[in-house]
């Protein structure tokens, strides 16, 4: 059996698969996302479909699948802001407790930075819970910086999060102040 995972864009018909991963990472952390599990199982199967389906053939969305020796174990979603391209986000990062240690948070991390640069996005962001957590140094390795102040995790929280920013491009200017960013 090899246990290194695997990654890949998910096809817009896997939407029980993401449903499943989704509600999963929900119920293993709920401190780590700004969404809820109670909130996300009243989705309708048409809404899940319809929500992999738009994002999957979208161009600007990433929706990612880790997976060791063919079974889904963690999920990630890459997405570019629509009003500013120069912005990537990463959300819905998560790796199933038994299969952590992996490297396959990691592998979701590459493929998200990988895919952002070749959007050209100039920068990527994300939300983590504000604590020394696994994915939080996962974060600080990779370069993330803090972008403001923790916040309250979603409304009446008493958890904060923190919003981070990867540079992934140099700007450059000429001499006329024009960016000619790398």
């Amino acid at each position: 059996m090899n246990r290194t995972p695997g990654i890949r864009p998910f096809e817009s018909h896997e939407w029980r698969t993401y449903k499943d991963l989704r509600l999963r990472a929900l119920a293993d952390s709920p401190d780590a996302f700004g969404s809820t599990l109670a909130a996300e199982q009243d989705s309708s199967d048409l809404d899940w479909s319809s929500r992999l389906a738009s994002g999957a053939g979208s161009g600007l969305d990433l929706p990612l699948v880790a997976e060791v020796d063919g079974e889904p174990v963690g999920l990630a979603w890459g997405r570019i802001d629509r009003s500013d391209p120069g912005l990537a986000y990463l959300y819905q990062m998560w790796v199933a407790p038994d299969h952590r240690r992996l490297g396959a948070g990691q592998m979701l991390l590459d493929e998200v930075v990988a895919w952002a640069k070749a959007k050209n996005a100039s920068y990527l962001d994300l939300g983590v819970t504000y604590r020394d957590s696994p994915a939080m140094r996962l974060y600080r390795r990779a370069g993330f910086e803090p972008l403001g102040q923790p916040e309250p995790l979603r409304p009446g929280s008493d958890l904060l999060g923190l919003s981070m920013r990867l540079k992934l491009r140099e700007e450059v200017w000429d001499d006329n102040g024009s960016n000619k960013s790398k």
